[in-house]
C-alpha cells in the first residue's frame, strides 16, 4: 500500500464520518509519528508534512552532518540525529559539516505490518473521536425536546435514531404508562442523561422527567419561552395528572390564562403530546397558605394549620370537599404536598349534620378495633366513603397500619356500599 492510497482511503472514511480537514491532519500526524517512534526511538528531528486532499504525506528525517571522527570516536554520536560527512557526500557532494542533512522516509521503510497496523489506527481513531463527538454533543443539550424515530420496540426500552442514524435508548421506566410505540413512529422527548459505556456512548431519554412538561410549555406557550412567564414548580403523576406553579414577572399578563389559552387552546396540545395527562395550572405565590390552598384545586378550603418545624399542614375542609382534596387513588394530594413541599394532612369539619350517603366509622366499631378507626381518625379520615377515597398504598404510607391491616379495612367497607 503506498502513501496516497492510504491517505485517500483514510480521507474518505473521515469525510464520511463528518471528521473536519484540520482535525484529519492532526490524526493523521498523530499516528506516523507513533510509527516513527516506533522505528527509530524518538520523533525530535523528524518533519510530517501531510495534503489530506491530494492524498500526499511526507516524512523527512532531519540529521546534523558530522566529521567522520565524530561519528566513529564520541560517545555523543546519535545515528538517529547525526550522519557523518562521509555518507552524507554519498548522496550530495557538495554537503559540508555543521550542515542539516534531510532524507525522505518512505512508507515502505515501515514495513508492511506497521502500515496495516497505522492504517487501522487510523480508522480506530476516527471512531473514537465520532464518538466522543456524539457524547459531547447530547451532553450540552441534556434537558432539551428533541425528535426520534422509533426502529425497534422491545420490553424493556424504545430504541430510536436521530436525523443522523445515531441511537437513542426510551427507557421502560421513561415512558408515559399510556406510551404505545410501532416502528416508524416519530416520538418527542427530553435529552436526560448521556453516559459513556465500555468507550460507547449511551443517550437515555425521557417523557416522565419534569423537564419534559416544562419544554413543552415553552414551544407552546411563547410568554414562557421569552421569559415573561416563569414556570416555578412541576410535580407529575406522568399520563395521570400534573401541577405546574407559574409567575408572570408583568402584572398585565395573566400566568395561568397565557399558559391554558383561548379555550385551552394551548394547553390542549401539551395534554394530547402526554396521552391525556391532566394538568392543574395555578399561580406560585410565597404565601404557604394560599399556595397549600391552590394546590388542592378543585377543592375549597376552610382552614389550614401550617407546621413548618414538622414539614406538615392540617388542611380542614366541609366533608364534601374531602373527596375532592385527596381525588382518584389519593393523586391530588399527593401531587399537592410534593408541589408545595410539605406533608398534607386533610380533616373533615364537623358540622352538626351526616351525609345520609356516607357511614361514619363508628358504626364498625364490631367489624373494626377501636385503635383502627382512631388511627384512620388521627389523619381525617372518619367515614367510609373518605377512607375508600384512598388508595391501600395511600393508607399504609399515611398512618400506622399495616398492609394486610389495610386490605382488610378495605374490605369490610366496601361490603357496606355492595
Amino acid at each position: 500500500m503506498d502513501t496516497a492510497t492510504l491517505i485517500e482511503s483514510f480521507a474518505e472514511f473521515a469525510k464520511f464520518k463528518n471528521i473536519d480537514r484540520p482535525t484529519m491532519m492532526r490524526i493523521v500526524e498523530d499516528v506516523f509519528r507513533t510509527m516513527v517512534r516506533k522505528k527509530f526511538g524518538t520523533d525530535e528531528n523528524f518533519d510530517i508534512i501531510i495534503n489530506v486532499d491530494k492524498g500526499d504525506l511526507e516524512v523527512w528525517w532531519m540529521r546534523e552532518i558530522v566529521s567522520d571522527d565524530f561519528a566513529e570516536d564520541s560517545f555523543d554520536y546519535d545515528p538517529v540525529k547525526h550522519i557523518s560527512l562521509t555518507d552524507a557526500q554519498k548522496i550530495e557532494k557538495d554537503f559540508e559539516e555543521g550542515e542539516e542533512f534531510a532524507s525522505e522516509v518512505k512508507l515502505e521503510d515501515f514495513g508492511r505490518r506497521m502500515v496495516q497496523t497505522a492504517r487501522q489506527t487510523l480508522i480506530q481513531k476516527v471512531k473514537d473521536l465520532e464518538k466522543d463527538n456524539l457524547f459531547q454533543k447530547y451532553k450540552d443539550i441534556v434537558g432539551e425536546i428533541i425528535t426520534g424515530e422509533v426502529y425497534q420496540v422491545m420490553n424493556k426500552e424504545v430504541l430510536l435514531v436521530d436525523a443522523e442514524g445515531n441511537e437513542l435508548i426510551l427507557p421502560k421506566g421513561e415512558q408515559i404508562p399510556k406510551d404505545r410505540f410501532r416502528k416508524g413512529d416519530s416520538i418527542r422527548a427530553i435529552v436526560h442523561r448521556v453516559e459513556m459505556h465500555n468507550g460507547n456512548p449511551k443517550i437515555i431519554l425521557s417523557r416522565t422527567a419534569p423537564k419534559f412538561l416544562e419544554r413543552l410549555f415553552e414551544m407552546e406557550v411563547p410568554e414562557v419561552y421569552d421569559g415573561l412567564i416563569s414556570i416555578r414548580r412541576i410535580v407529575r403523576e406522568p399520563g395521570e395528572r400534573a401541577k405546574v406553579a407559574v409567575e408572570s414577572y408583568d402584572d398585565r399578563i395573566d400566568p395561568v390564562g397565557a399558559c391554558v389559552g383561548m379555550k385551552g387552546s394551548r394547553i390542549h396540545s401539551i395534554v394530547r403530546e402526554l396521552e391525556n395527562e391532566n394538568i392543574d395550572v395555578i399561580n406560585f405565590t410565597e404565601n404557604t397558605d394560599l399556595f397549600i390552598s391552590r394546590a388542592l384545586s378543585p377543592a375549597k378550603i376552610s382552614s389550614i394549620k401550617v407546621e413548618n418545624d414538622k414539614g406538615r399542614a392540617s388542611v380542614f375542609l366541609k366533608p364534601d370537599q374531602v373527596s375532592l382534596a385527596i381525588g382518584k387513588g389519593g393523586q391530588n394530594i399527593k401531587l399537592a404536598s410534593k408541589l408545595v413541599g410539605l406533608e398534607i394532612d386533610v380533616f373533615r369539619e364537623l358540622t352538626g349534620t351526616e351525609d345520609e350517603e356516607d357511614v361514619d366509622l363508628y358504626e364498625f366499631t364490631d367489624e373494626l378495633e377501636d385503635w383502627i378507626i382512631e388511627e384512620l381518625k388521627r389523619i381525617g379520615l372518619d367515614t367510609a366513603k373518605s377512607v375508600l377515597a384512598l388508595s391501600k398504598e395511600d393508607l399504609v404510607r399515611r398512618t400506622e397500619l399495616e398492609e394486610e391491616t389495610v386490605e382488610d379495612l378495605l374490605q369490610v367497607l366496601k361490603q357496606e356500599f355492595e
